[in-house]
């Protein structure tokens, strides 16, 4: 009888390290969602800034093929065309950085994606346990209460002799 109770005990205490990890598990998984939809917000911040600086290399672009064109009008049109031309190469730099930017926040959402995916199985995983020795919890209270009842009555019974 001892031994049944230490057995109904050990099940107990797994039942609530099974409950704590899917606990865990599931902060984790909130966790990682709120990253994200950080992320997300972040490449729709970083789409946005990539359209601005494409817009502006593509007005700085107009304005070089407008200055090449009046480069007859004398040397101004020349500084103005180099100043307007160095802008077109930071343009083109930030851009590629932005670029840059993107790709690596995408690969950092896609990370993020996979292991959120992870921590939603890990979770169902731990919350089908937790059910399992949940039932395994009833299913030997039910047989310990009826062998109690079997002995209380085999002891009733041997006391009436």
């Amino acid at each position: 009888m001892d031994k049944f109770k230490e057995k109904l005990a050990a099940l107990r205490v797994e039942v609530d390290n099974a409950s704590a990890r899917a606990d865990a598990a599931e902060a984790e998984s909130k966790r990682v969602n709120d990253e994200l939809t950080q992320k997300e917000h972040e490449i729709t911040s970083l789409k946005n800034q990539l359209a601005r600086k494409e817009e502006e290399l593509e007005a700085a672009e107009n304005k070089i093929a407008e200055a090449k064109l009046n480069l007859d009008e004398g040397e101004t049109t020349k500084t103005v065309g180099e100043g307007l031309q160095r802008k077109v190469s930071l343009l083109e730099s930030e851009l590629d950085s932005a670029e840059r930017n993107l790709r690596e926040t995408t690969e950092k959402l896609r990370q993020m994606d996979i292991k959120s995916e992870h921590f939603e199985r890990k979770v169902q995983q731990l919350e089908h346990e937790k059910d399992t020795y949940e039932t395994k919890v009833q299913e030997l209270t039910e047989k310990y209460n009826n062998i109690k009842e079997e002995l209380d009555s085999t002891i009733a019974s041997l006391e009436d002799m």
